[in-house]
């Protein structure tokens, strides 16, 4: 496992290639976490020191809080939170029932009738959520994951039903429910109709114009790129675009690293204006998303 010492932090020059200069700009800025996770990925860290940082944003409801969501401040847990407490154990190999168990306890607790989670309100800084209708792109995220690591729970049924009808009535989509409906979609039990669902997404995506096909172009409605739905190239979404879109994409994406060697933070729907912490550890996140896109690609060296 990479130690910080071989890591110098005040070079006579800034180190070459976007790994060794991302490295430098997590070992500077991110939390112990983010720091264990680049280690993990990168440098074969263990997983076991994932887990154990993880461990310190748990409460005792069985959910995540103490900001592990960057953008959301104080205690309290929050799906948010929760979610990407899933994505942290799921990239670390370390998802299983027995972990959780506490994590399908706290989301049955905070779901509607329907097994759906409630989106997160903008005023959440006091340490509490606004209670909302149940959100497919609060929801998907965590059942793909959960299907993903074939962990079964009693609530898991409800909410498999909740974002299966949600993905296939969607019309007018936002980009944040399109990137939840492809986790949910990526791992979802039944394949055949999975399948179906996600080929019918992407014509609403193209038609919606909701991905930029030319990154230095101009007429689309949103900023997101073709990497931004399929995360590796086993995903389902990889099938709405050519070759040559996805490697425009991919140069957008490597093009985007900063000369501090960190990717820019982008907030998600719902979350509060980024504080100036809450920002460089968002930045931290992304910059290791971004390389794990890069190396899924085989564009990392």
């Amino acid at each position: 496992m990479a130690d910080i010492a071989a890591v110098p932090l005040t070079p006579a020059s800034p180190p070459r290639g976007a790994l060794a200069r991302a490295e430098r700009f997590v070992w500077l800025t991110a939390r112990v976490l983010e720091q264990r996770l680049f280690a993990h990925h990168f440098r074969d860290g263990a997983a076991v020191p994932v887990e154990t940082a993880l461990e310190a944003y748990r409460n005792d409801d069985g959910g995540y809080g103490h900001a592990l969501e960057p953008a959301l401040r104080g205690p309290g847990s929050l799906p948010a939170h929760t979610a990407r407490a899933l994505h942290v154990l799921d990239a670390v190999g370390r998802c299983d029932a027995r972990r959780a168990e506490g994590v399908c306890r706290y989301l049955t607790s905070v779901s509607t009738a329907e097994g759906a989670l409630p989106a997160v309100g903008t005023h959440v800084n006091g340490g509490g959520a606004a209670r909302l209708p149940g959100s497919l792109a609060a929801t998907a995220p965590a059942v793909g994951l959960l299907h993903r690591n074939e962990v079964w729970h009693p609530w898991l049924f409800r909410a498999t039903d909740f974002c299966r009808q949600a993905v296939e009535s969607l019309e007018a989509a936002r980009p944040g429910d399109v990137k939840a409906a492809v986790v949910f979609l990526d791992h979802a039990p039944d394949r055949v109709r999975a399948e179906a669902a996600a080929e019918r997404l992407g014509r609403l995506v193209r038609r919606e114009r909701l991905v930029a096909l030319d990154p230095d172009g101009s007429g689309h409605a949103s900023g997101e790129l073709p990497h931004d739905y399929a995360r590796t190239p086993e995903s389902l979404a990889r099938a709405w675009f050519t070759d040559a879109e996805v490697e425009r994409s991919l140069d957008a994406l490597a093009a985007a690293q900063r000369d501090d060697g960190g990717w820019p933070a982008r907030r998600f729907p719902g979350a509060p204006e980024f504080t100036p912490s809450a920002l460089l550890e968002t930045r931290s996140i992304a910059t290791i998303e971004a390389l794990r896109t890069l190396a899924a690609y085989g564009r990392l060296v």
